[in-house]
């Protein structure tokens, strides 16, 4: 059958070929480790990090006559995903095998969901941006499915000259595949989507988003079209572990069936790996169809049922997700750039939440991201490691706005407790920094800048906007530390001008 998209293809999503335009279509298949202490079907542990082989149950390792049994934990992180996703969660759905080679998955079989899954339809929105006007476009993607599956084992081929080894430690891990319709048309919105995706399961605790760590991988189908024509053939581009990674497997394998079907070829639906060294995809294997996989519900596992009541109690503890986080943001004054940046992951935004209370909500956001998340960058950390605690900058923030430092000041104050920690209060006392309020001080340094440069006075009067060289001078004979608003109004007071 013949898949059309009616929608109006947007010129701003579309790739210049040697012959016309192409639009790229995309979809993500997204395999999430879920956040359990133990595995779906076994009791042994889930740790990162463990000795190879070490966590390895005789469920896991496929031993004649074990059973396993369905992870009630691993269920409810799910449907808790689910509900994050605005999806339709089936109080019925089925355990099948998929009968497929693993050479790290023992029993030579996956246990999955097929036509059933724990997860149906859902949508995720998308702001794509900044362009170059400071524009977001939202963006709807369409959730097909969410299912629960064995993650495999890890095969190691850099170990020895001859042989492979294989650790078990990931295999029977509890997946969650996220199956995405193909509703992105550009490398940003692919990479805007993942991002968004791993954010709502940080914030719901349902995985931990670690793609260096393989906890979360991404599989993407990739095609191009004619705007208007029909889906092309698409090709799939297995595991890729990064964000960034993503984004150059996608620019690449659409620029590389552009070429193709430019000069008269085919493209062959296949499975291909994207090797980042040489930034290029290459081709794995041919694709297989679903029904190679041969299917069917597993004999040793039950249909997984539950009932509407069990669901709304998982609703109920949900905490407040970056969607309505944002949106609150918005509300107290923040740009939809500034509440994005801090929603972006759930550390930031408690932190935030912290300096912002009982404050200005602007001002509070300009430092944390500005100066908390710009030096956190250049340091290499995350916002968990931050040298400055919401307490110590908003004990900056109320300096300011209490009128004991100025704005110049404190950014040398935020500095000194970067450095060297320390309460900004009795840095400030101890350091003679407050800036300087009185009136006859400022007065003195007005008159002394204005003395000393006469040619400028005049070219002042005549300009008036040249009064803020005057201000400038009079902050550097200060040592920065005189009230700015106070030096303004005295320098326009002795110039005679507005």
């Amino acid at each position: 059958m013949t898949i059309v998209d009616t929608r109006t293809p947007d010129p701003k999503r579309l790739i210049s070929g040697e012959t016309g335009d192409w639009e790229v279509v995309i979809g993500l298949e997204v395999h999430a480790q879920v956040t359990s202490e133990s595995k779906l079907f076994s009791g042994a542990s889930t740790s990162f990090g463990a000795a190879p082989n070490s966590n390895v149950s005789l469920v896991d390792a496929a031993m004649p006559g074990m059973l396993p049994v369905i992870n009630e934990e691993c269920v409810r992180q799910a449907i808790r995903t689910g509900l994050g996703l605005k999806a339709r969660i089936n109080h019925r759905s089925v355990f099948d095998r998929k009968n497929y080679f693993y050479p790290d998955l023992p029993q030579g079989y996956q246990i999955s969901q097929y036509k059933q899954p724990i997860v149906g339809e859902g949508q995720v929105t998308i702001s794509v941006g900044p362009d170059r006007q400071g524009q977001f476009s939202d963006v709807d993607v369409g959730i097909e499915r969410l299912h629960l599956e064995q993650d495999a084992g890890k095969s190691m081929h850099d170990q020895h000259p001859s042989m492979s080894y294989v650790d078990l430690n990931r295999s029977g891990v509890a997946l969650m595949e996220i199956v995405s319709k193909p509703d992105m048309r550009s490398a940003d919105e692919a990479k805007t989507y993942v991002a968004k995706l791993r954010t709502i399961m940080r914030y719901l605790g349902t995985c931990d988003g670690n793609m260096d760590e393989g906890s979360m991988r991404a599989d993407v189908n990739v095609s191009v079209r004619r705007p208007g024509d029909a889906f092309g053939t698409r090709c799939e581009i297995k595991n890729v572990n990064s964000i960034r990674f993503l984004g150059q497997a996608i620019e690449y394998e659409a620029r590389r069936q552009i070429a193709i079907l430019e000069d008269g070829g085919t493209i062959e639906q296949e499975t291909r790996l994207f090797d980042p060294v040489k930034g290029e995809t290459r081709s794995m294997r041919s694709k297989e169809e679903a029904h190679d996989y041969r299917y069917f519900p597993d004999p040793d596992l039950l249909p997984l049922e539950f009932d509407q009541a069990y669901v709304d109690a998982l609703a109920r503890n949900l905490p407040e997700l970056p969607d309505e986080k944002k949106a609150r943001f918005e509300a107290m004054g923040l740009s939809t750039y500034d509440a994005s940046v801090l929603v972006s992951e759930k550390a930031i935004a408690d932190y935030f939440e912290k300096v912002a209370e009982g404050r200005d909500g602007k001002m509070a956001a300009n430092w944390v991201i500005n100066d908390v998340l710009g030096a956190l960058n250049r340091a290499g950390r995350d916002i968990g490691e931050s040298p400055v605690s919401p307490d110590q900058l908003g004990a900056i923030i109320d300096l300011i706005k209490e009128g004991t430092i100025s704005g110049k000041i404190a950014k040398d104050l935020f500095e000194i407790v970067l450095a060297e920690g320390g309460d900004p209060r009795e840095i400030v006392e101890a350091r003679g920094m407050k800036q300087v309020t009185d009136t006859g001080a400022i007065e003195k340094a007005v008159d002394e800048v204005i003395a000393a440069n006469p040619d400028k006075v005049e070219q002042a009067k005549a300009k008036p906007t040249l009064a803020g060289w005057f201000v400038g001078q009079v902050m550097k004979a200060t040592g920065g530390k005189a009230n700015p608003q106070a030096v303004n109004a005295l320098v326009k007071e002795r110039l005679g001008i507005e």
